[in-house]
């Protein structure tokens, strides 16, 4: 079942269009791996999903409602979470109360978010701006977790940490996965993807302009040399 569909999505900052037709489906269920060099979109892309960039063209179902163009808080609402790239967690608040905050009636409770990781658990009390980068990077994902979402937007999570705390979120990825919900990742470290994603999407000028399982990919050494100029 196809739970996030988007057709001929353009959108931009000011006068400058970043996205120029983008289409792409994800399952409910399924993960996408989104990669590409830098500039050439994929951010905007997730924080257009995400409704904090404007969309000037194209379609964005969502279990089959149109959120193209809506508010974040619709969309929010709707069942879509964003981890956004340099976690933007709320330094002065404790992480009881980003858990707090965040939840919402659902599977995901703060308990068994702790249980997922027993890190944050052991920093209940300590302010959110105390944390490791990596203590803020789980901090970040269980916000959206604690929100119930059926799609999970995560723009570049591995950034600037250890491989131990990336084997950490590989897990938390395959557990939202098993849990029926749809992964959206955008991300440098081709491990991290290779690790949790289905397909493997490739972005070059604002189009999604190659996508293959990835087991295919990793098979394909100088197609990702020619798109994303890496060995």
């Amino acid at each position: 079942m196809t739970y996030l569909q988007v057709r001929g999505l353009v959108s931009g900052y000011d006068r400058s269009t970043v996205l120029g037709g983008v289409d792409l489906d994800l399952a409910a269920g399924g993960a996408l791996g989104l990669l590409g060099r830098n500039g050439v979109g994929k951010s905007t892309l997730i924080m257009t999903l995400m409704g904090l960039v404007p969309v000037t063209g194209g379609s964005v179902l969502v279990d089959g409602v149109e959120l193209a163009g809506r508010r974040p808080d619709v969309i929010a609402r709707a069942g879509v979470a964003l981890v956004p790239q340099g976690r933007r967690v709320w330094a002065p608040l404790t992480v009881g109360e980003h858990l707090t905050l965040s939840a919402r009636p659902g599977t995901w409770t703060v308990e068994k978010v702790l249980d997922l990781l027993p890190r944050l658990a052991e920093r209940r009390r300590q302010p959110a701006g105390q944390l490791s980068g990596g203590e803020q990077q789980m901090l970040a994902v269980a916000r959206a977790l604690l929100t119930n979402p059926r799609l999970v937007l995560l723009d570049e999570p591995s950034d600037g940490l250890a491989p131990a705390i990336v084997d950490q979120i590989a897990d938390v990825v395959r557990t939202m996965r098993a849990e029926g919900v749809a992964v959206l990742l955008v991300e440098q470290d081709l491990h991290l993807a290779f690790a949790v994603c289905d397909e493997i999407a490739v972005m070059e000028k604002g189009r999604i302009v190659h996508r293959v399982p990835t087991a295919e990919f990793r098979r394909d050494p100088e197609t990702a040399h020619r798109l994303l100029g890496v060995a």
